[in-house]
Formats: structure tokens, C-alpha cells, sequence
């Protein structure tokens, strides 16, 4: 079983960062592909981006390209999400995803999925 937790959500003001972390725990972290989704109020549900299991290759959302990285470190077996340039836009719950089967922008490849963590964009 592999459990995913993510911290780090809270309160910014438009225009700053914040950095998402993702703890995983069971399975072997190195060779999962680890995914970031979010779910805004009313809305569906919306790739962030992804990283391989290697950290060499990722790929992000158009609405955030330029603006959020993904990094992972896997001797902590952790997935981070670095948040520049904040909008109101960016409002929402994020999550992370994992999948050993090198998923790509669909939420339905992922296999595993923590509980997300609140970001709120204020003006």
C-alpha cells in the first residue's frame, strides 16, 4: 500500500509563493511517477503537473507553466510543488497522485491520491 500526504497549503497573497510537499510512505517512491492535481469550488478536476520517477523530465499545465516546478526528492520520498506568481485563479485544493505506470495528464492513470491541502489566493 502507498499512502500520500500532502502539507504546505494555507493562505498567500496574490502575486506570492508557496511550496506543496507530498510524503509517501509504503511501495518504492523512486519508481512512481508522482502527479499534482487541484479542485476549485464548482469546478472540475485539473492536472498541475506531473514529474518521473528519474526528477529528469516533467511536464505542466499550460495555466501554470512558468510559474509552478515540480521536484522531487526521493531518499525523503517526498514530491514538492513550488508556487510563484500566485493568482486568484490558483485557489483551490491540490492534491498528489502516484502511479508506477508513467501516467500523464488524466487523473484516471493514478492509482494512488492523498487527502489535499487548502490554497487560497487573497487579493
Amino acid at each position: 500500500q502507498v499512502q500520500l500526504v500532502e502539507s504546505g497549503g494555507g493562505l498567500v497573497q496574490a502575486g506570492g509563493s508557496l511550496r506543496l510537499s507530498c510524503a509517501a510512505s509504503g511501495g518504492t517512491f523512486g519508481s512512481y511517477t508522482m502527479g499534482w492535481f487541484r479542485r476549485a469550488p464548482g469546478e472540475v478536476r485539473e492536472f498541475v503537473g506531473y514529474i518521473r520517477w528519474s526528477g529528469g523530465t516533467t511536464s505542466y499545465a499550460d495555466s501554470v507553466k512558468g510559474r509552478f516546478t515540480i521536484s522531487r526528492d526521493n531518499a525523503k520520498k517526498t514530491v514538492y510543488l513550488q508556487m510563484s506568481s500566485l493568482k486568484l485563479e490558483d485557489t483551490a485544493v491540490y492534491y498528489c497522485a502516484a502511479s508506477q505506470f508513467a501516467p500523464g495528464d488524466n487523473g484516471r492513470e493514478y492509482v494512488y491520491w492523498g487527502q489535499g491541502t487548502q490554497v487560497t489566493v487573497s487579493s
